[in-house]
Parts: C-alpha cells; sequence; structure tokens
C-alpha cells in the first residue's frame, strides 16, 4: 500500500514523502528506524497495490495459501532456487488472483527483491504477520523452518473460524425457517381461521385479546394492510439507513473503533469468547513472532495490529512501552484486565527458562480448545432455545384460534 507522509527529523525540521508499506504501523516502524517522527500519515490517492484492481474483486483463500506456503517451504527445503520455486507454483496455482500475485512476487525477486518486501506488497493476501515473519526467516537463514510454522499457523486460524462457522450454521438455519414459518402462518393459515372466527361470531364477536393481536399482525403481514403503512415503512428505512451509514463511518475512526471493540468486550458471553479469541491469536502470534527470533517490541507491535481488536492493541503499545523502559512483558500483561491471571504467570516462566515462544504456543492450544468448547456449548444451548420458541409461538397461535373457535361453536350450539 502507498502512503503519503508528513514528519519531523530531529533537527525539528518537517519532511514529507512518499513511501509503500503493508499498514501504517509498518511506516510508523521504518520511519522511526531513519530517526524520523511522523506526524501525518495517510493513503496515497490514485495509487493501488495489491495486484490492482482485480484484489478488489478476488480473494485468496486461508486453504490456499496454506498450500502455497507449505510448498514453497518443502521446495525450498529440497535446494530448488526461491524464483523458480515460486515460478513453478505460479503456474500450479488453481486460484486466478493467487496466479497473478505470485507472477508479480517472482518478478520482483528475480529483480532483486527480497522475498518479505515482496509479500508486503500484496496486505491483502499476506498479513503483516506473515510479513514479518519472513523477514525474519531470510535474515536467519531459516526460511524454510519459518515457512513451515507459518503453514501451522495459518491453518490453525482456517481451523478456527471453520469451528465457529460450523457451531453456527445450525441456529441460523432454525432462526431463518422460524421467520419463514412464521410469515407463512401469519399471511395464510391465521386469515383463514380469522375467517372462521368470523363467520361463527359474526363482525361483533367478541375475542380475546392475544387473538386479537393475533389476527392484528395477521393483517399487517396481509399485502392489502401493508400497502397504506407503505410512506411510514419507507421513511423508517431510509432513517435507519442513514444512521447505519454514520454509525459504520463512525466505527472506523480510532475513536469509534475503540468504543465499538469496548463494548463488545463488555458484552454477556459474546465478550467472553471475542476475550478468549484475541488471547489465543495474541498468543499463536507472538510465539511464531519470537520463535522467528523476531525481537519482543517487533513482535509487540505486529501481534497488537494482528489481533483485530482495539482495546487489547492499545493495551500491548502500553506493554511495548513498559518493555521498552526495561520491564519484563509479563509485569503489563498481568495489569491488564483483558489478559487472565494465567497468561502472565506462564509468561513468567517463559521468561525464566527462555522459552517464551513455547510457553504461549501452550497457551494458545489451551485457548483455541476453550474458545471450541465455548462456542460447541453455545450452539447446544441456542438450538433447544429456538426450537423451544418455535414451539411457544406455534403453540400460542393454537390457543389464540382454535379456544376461541370452541366457545363460539358452544354458543351457537346453545
Amino acid at each position: 500500500m502507498e502512503f503519503k507522509y508528513t514528519a519531523k527529523t530531529k533537527d525539528g525540521k518537517t519532511v514529507t514523502g512518499t513511501a509503500a508499506a503493508a499498514n501504517k504501523q509498518a511506516l510508523m516502524a521504518l520511519l522511526h528506524k531513519e530517526d524520523l517522527h511522523p506526524v501525518v500519515i495517510e493513503i496515497a490517492k490514485g495509487k493501488r497495490k495489491s495486484g490492482g484492481f482485480l484484489s478488489s474483486k478476488k480473494k485468496v483463500k486461508l486453504n490456499d495459501l496454506v498450500i502455497f506456503t507449505r510448498q514453497l517451504s518443502t521446495m525450498i527445503t529440497a535446494g530448488v532456487p526461491l524464483a523458480r520455486s515460486l515460478s513453478a507454483l505460479q503456474s500450479e496455482a488453481s486460484n486466478p488472483y493467487m496466479r497473478e500475485v505470485l507472477a508479480g512476487i517472482t518478478k520482483d525477486v528475480e529483480g532483486g527483491i527480497a522475498l518479505g518486501d515482496a509479500f508486503s506488497k500484496y496486505p491483502d493476501v499476506f498479513s503483516d504477520v506473515y510479513v514479518n515473519m519472513v523477514r525474519a526467516g531470510e535474515e536467519g537463514g531459516i526460511l524454510d523452518d519459518i515457512l513451515k510454522r507459518l503453514a501451522t499457523q495459518v491453518e490453525g486460524d482456517a481451523s478456527m473460524r471453520k469451528k465457529i462457522k460450523s457451531a453456527m450454521m445450525y441456529p441460523v438455519v432454525i432462526l431463518v425457517v422460524t421467520v419463514i414459518a412464521f410469515f407463512g402462518i401469519m399471511l395464510f393459515i391465521v386469515p383463514k381461521l380469522g375467517g372462521i372466527l368470523l363467520s361463527l361470531g359474526g363482525p361483533n364477536a367478541k375475542l380475546p385479546i392475544y387473538t386479537q393481536v393475533l389476527l392484528n399482525i395477521s393483517n399487517f403481514c396481509k399485502d392489502a394492510t401493508i400497502i397504506p403503512h407503505v410512506p411510514n415503512l419507507i421513511l423508517i428505512t431510509i432513517a435507519a439507513g442513514i444512521a447505519l451509514f454514520f454509525a459504520r463511518r463512525y466505527v472506523r475512526t480510532e475513536a469509534g473503533k475503540y468504543k465499538f471493540h469496548a463494548i463488545l468486550l463488555r458484552l454477556p458471553v459474546v465478550g467472553n469468547v471475542i476475550q478468549k479469541i484475541a488471547v489465543a491469536r495474541f498468543s499463536r502470534t507472538f510465539a511464531s513472532l519470537m520463535g522467528a527470533g523476531v525481537s519482543v517490541l517487533d513482535a509487540l507491535e505486529v501481534t497488537g495490529a494482528a489481533i483485530g481488536n482495539k482495546v487489547i492493541e492499545e493495551e500491548l503499545k502500553e506493554a511495548s512501552k513498559e518493555v521498552r523502559n526495561g520491564k519484563p512483558l509479563s509485569e503489563p500483561i498481568g495489569k491488564s484486565k483483558n489478559f487472565p491471571p494465567i497468561v502472565a504467570q506462564m509468561l513468567i516462566v517463559g521468561e525464566e527458562t527462555g522459552q517464551i515462544d513455547t510457553v504461549l504456543t501452550k497457551i494458545a492450544d489451551f485457548y483455541e480448545e476453550e474458545v471450541a468448547v465455548l462456542i460447541d456449548g453455545l450452539a447446544s444451548i441456542i438450538e433447544p432455545i429456538m426450537i423451544v420458541c418455535l414451539g411457544a409461538a406455534v403453540g400460542l397461535i393454537a390457543a389464540s384460534v382454535m379456544g376461541p373457535i370452541a366457545n363460539l361453536s358452544k354458543t351457537a350450539g346453545g
């Protein structure tokens, strides 16, 4: 991605320029290395990276990225030159956009650009974590081992996403069926039963309040009754659309994103799931970067941006400041409300033994399993609740209609 920046030198002079980076955080780190203090950073208009127009239309699936990473690792381990490996994988890629991306990367590598820098041009395919680990692997001469680690990490991310989607699929299907059944009953069954009630009791028949409410809902759902309400519905839809538009714009700002993520963390049940996912992602990502030889400060910066929660990202920025001042990472993590105490305790053990990456990998395994169990539990609870609600709704409709029919039949018979 191309950025325009304004920065100040040590002497207080203002300099401007453009630079390519995976994101704003990466550019800030680059400017700091050059002893520049960034003042303004914005995306350069009219310039696109990451494959041009097609990048906005096509995506690379995680499975494609896993296959590419493992194959590249195998070929490099076997001694195949990097450019030749990339060219071979480009021709074998089944995803058209992946082929286009690999063509650009191959060209860059053949032109003398480092692999990590070539990857950084495609942030929609290769994340900051991926790019930084590849760079560390190139610098340390362990690129094949780093690619194996990356493949394992991407597989773990894909597995977690798959578990979440599969666990929530059945409740969503039940919800859709419930909504369809509700409107089907209101549009086709209740009107006929309402006609029976009117034929038995006449237009002035006294009906229970819940039966009258049911008939009113049914009438509202019918087209003939909706038509008079169309102007109001249009106004409500427009107002809701405008509110949603401005809400989305606000959430995209730094302050809005922070508040939105803070609210999510405070939500019952959902907040607990989000927190555990964030802890697992932090542990897995930080462990991978540390294992690749990335420094603690650089690993914290990249990990914070990769977690996906602004509140925790800000906490990691504060932790980075304390680490820069000589404190161990376990101390600021222990003060955080969003990291369970066990994370800080395990970090202390890792710091004492020099095996932070190993300890954090175990933490990641633990919390990923916790997330899977929690989501399965939620799905198992939601399913019977929705079935009971559907049954209760059907029972209420039956009681609202059949009860008055029976009463009116007795009255007519008497």
